[in-house]
């Protein structure tokens, strides 16, 4: 029998704490150990909690969810951070990866989608919604010098814009495990092992055009 995936919930909102609460609740194979409403209440109980997954707003009183993300990883470094916020701005979203989160979505996405983001987690995956992709990769261009060829800058750009893997090979008009080739060719020229921290790397080495 499956191990259920510790989440934990910090959401200044009452209501949408509570509606996140109860559809994580309603999911196989996921639990919520605790729900708080800041991060300096879940912080003094964070590695006690042992969340497997920490669901993460970015405008909170007090301590934002950018400076919590450094908080609680600086405390249970290996634990996955998923922001469930409003897009922001640029700067906010790269600040939030770069502070340790793996996903970033929005909350006017579908539920169902929140719980294929968290299975997502689970699964290694980074996700993030389109608003959030499409947000990245707006006013980059691609650089001259970009170890990129030209087929793997438009599998990256499709992946960045929310794309599925199959979505992609539609669009390029090639097979499936064609597009998972071209990735592992772009995470071994990025150095990098997922798919947010490749388009990070390619949004600040100005390796992705501009929409």
């Amino acid at each position: 029998m499956e191990k259920d995936t510790r989440i934990v919930i910090i959401e200044d909102n009452e209501g949408f704490r509570e509606v996140l609460k109860l559809l994580v609740n309603s999911t196989q194979n996921f639990k919520v150990v605790n729900a708080y409403s800041s991060c300096e209440e879940a912080l003094p109980d964070i590695v006690e909690d042992t969340p497997g997954i920490v669901m993460m707003d970015l405008n909170l009183p007090g301590m934002n969810g950018i400076e919590g993300t450094k908080k609680i990883k600086g405390k249970l470094p290996s634990v996955n951070i998923i922001f469930v916020s409003e897009v922001g701005n640029k700067d906010a979203v790269i600040k939030a990866f770069s502070a340790g989160a793996v996903g970033y979505i929005t909350k006017d996405i579908e539920f169902l989608e929140v719980i294929s983001a968290l299975k997502e987690v689970v699964e290694g995956g980074s996700p993030m919604s389109k608003k959030v992709s499409r947000l990245l990769v707006e006013s980059f261009y691609q650089s001259a010098t970009s170890p990129l060829s030209k087929r793997e800058t438009e599998v990256l750009q499709l992946l960045a814009k929310g794309k599925t893997y199959k979505e992609i090979a539609e669009t390029l008009f090639v097979h499936p495990e064609t597009i998972k080739s071209h990735l592992k060719s772009i995470y071994a020229k990025l150095n990098v092992h997922n798919k947010a921290s490749a388009i990070m790397k390619a949004i600040q080495k100005n390796f992705i055009k501009a929409l």
